[in-house]
């Protein structure tokens, strides 16, 4: 086997791994905040590391973006997988919508930027948008057996309702306010 082929098969460093991870990090604070703050070089500048660092990782915004947004997904899947079996399923699925609002957060603060290049219909989108379906539909389906929750919701109206309120409001303080209503619909799901 050649240089380029041992090159191609080697695991990535553990520097890189951990740089990769920073980026990832400082880049879910600064698009979380939005605004022209919310630049490349502010990512680099929040992970401590050089531009070059960010562009061998992630050669493009949407390459970065992808990469912000598919972790929260995975974070996401894996919060509903975990709370799923509780003895609440009002809270857990409370507890999982905000998580969601963080992660919209960040997914908005990139919106304007990346608006002309995204294609929302692309595999990606498409696949992230099912595993959000598949996540939301973890939490009500338990509630609803367990007759906690409404039996006529599935995971696609939570998202809705979810991506709805999220985006329906431009008041600077639409987390908090979108938290308080996701709070009042959740508490419309239950029984009893």
């Amino acid at each position: 086997m050649g240089e380029a082929g041992e090159k191609a098969s080697r695991k990535p460093r553990a520097d890189s791994l951990r740089n990769r991870e920073r980026l990832l990090d400082a880049a879910r604070q600064v698009f979380s905040a939005g605004g022209p703050e919310a630049s490349l070089e502010a990512v680099a500048r929040a992970a401590e590391l050089g531009i070059g660092t960010l562009y061998r990782h992630f050669p493009t915004r949407e390459a970065l973006f992808q990469a912000v947004y598919a972790r929260e997904v995975d974070e996401l899947a894996n919060l509903a997988r975990d709370l799923a079996g509780g003895p609440d399923s009002g809270e857990a699925l409370k507890t999982w919508l905000r998580a969601a609002l963080r992660m919209i957060a960040t997914k908005k603060g990139m919106a304007a930027a990346l608006r002309p290049a995204v294609d929302t219909c692309a595999p990606f989108y498409t696949d992230t948008a099912a595993r959000m379906r598949q996540a939301a539909e973890a939490l009500v389906r338990p509630g609803a057996l367990r007759g906690e929750l409404r039996d006529d919701v599935t995971g696609e109206d939570i998202v809705t309702v979810l991506i709805s309120l999220s985006y329906g409001t431009a008041r600077p303080d639409w987390q908090g306010a979108t938290g308080r209503m996701l709070d009042i619909f959740v508490d419309g799901l239950r029984r009893g």
